[in-house]
């Protein structure tokens, strides 16, 4: 369930009020008259469970709420009420696999920002995966996919392609665009560095790496894996399933393949380079085609409940 908090100004609640009456999707309905004060207006609360949340917030905005007043909408942890057991019993489907679209929206655009967290969290991760390229270690190549910010502009690379949001497309390509190649570029410094003070070699990347060469030797399971992580990071997402996600960010190399690049880069290796940026390139475009579908389907499942609802 959800919890929505409107600001509306003189000559508008009257209206606000009228497109929330009769829908069942909707209880805990609380007006405070003049309340507000910037901006000012009249304060409505309501309570909306997830399943009918998205019609209930077109219409507001519909109202044009969202500029000349606001809309906000928070997650309820936990309801102890008969009248929200009653609206969740009239609303078809399941809370859980209701795709809420101003909520990811908003949730994945905030995730674009080209900003110097995102980059130094994206630096981070490509060293640490480097690393753990060059002696072999699983472990850290795990580390760097935790640490890697990289799945939020994609998430919203699929939302926007689905949506028709070209701004929030064109946010997701930069912070990929730039992120990727600002990681890699500095880790080709770093090895650099840590050669000159004899901490690695070249030697370590041309050695055996059983645990790790996979990273630049993409195949059809690629594709598969990829498309997968793509699948279940959109439905963790949109169900709010945050371990879920973790699992998604531990089982697809996008980080580590960008690092084994930057490392075969600073040491000259072309083909492993080569290996690891087409086992970069089909893991993301994998994603993207997994998150965009599983959105697109999830949009046609609730059209078509909403259909039958009526």
């Amino acid at each position: 369930m959800l919890h929505v908090r409107v600001i509306a100004p003189d000559g508008v609640t009257e209206r606000a009020l009228d497109t929330l009456a009769g829908d069942e999707a909707i209880t805990h309905v609380v007006v405070l008259p003049g309340a507000a004060r910037e901006p000012k207006g009249d304060v409505i609360e309501f309570d909306v469970v997830r399943e009918g949340a998205d019609p209930v917030l077109d219409r507001l905005r519909h109202l044009g709420l969202d500029n000349d007043g606001a809309i906000i909408v928070e997650r309820v942890d936990a309801s102890m009420s008969a009248a929200a057991r009653r609206a969740e019993r009239r609303v078809p489907g399941l809370g859980v696999d209701a795709v809420v679209w101003h909520e990811i929206e908003q949730q994945t655009g905030e995730e674009t920002a080209l900003s110097a967290s995102f980059l130094a969290f994206m630096i981070v991760a490509t060293i640490i995966a480097a690393i753990g390229v060059l002696l072999d270690q699983p472990i850290l190549i795990v580390g760097s996919m935790v640490v890697g910010p990289e799945f939020g502009p994609l998430a919203a690379l699929c939302v926007g392609l689905a949506q028709g949001k070209l701004r929030l497309v064109r946010r997701s390509l930069l912070a990929l665009g730039v992120g990727f190649p600002v990681g890699m570029i500095v880790t080709v410094g770093v090895v650099w560095y840590l050669t000159s003070i004899d901490l690695v070699s070249k030697s370590m990347l041309l050695e055996d790496r059983p645990l790790t060469e996979f990273i630049w030797r993409p195949d059809a399971l690629s594709w598969i894996i990829g498309f997968l992580g793509g699948v279940a990071g959109i439905l963790s997402l949109t169900s709010a399933k945050a371990g879920t996600l973790v699992g998604v960010l531990i089982s697809v190399t996008t980080v580590p393949a960008a690092a084994n690049a930057a490392v075969a880069l600073a040491y000259g290796v072309r083909n492993e380079a080569a290996g690891s940026a087409v086992q970069l390139l089909i893991n993301l475009a994998s994603i993207v085609l997994g998150g965009l579908l599983t959105l697109l389907v999830q949009r046609a499942v609730w059209k078509w409940a909403r259909a039958t609802r009526r």
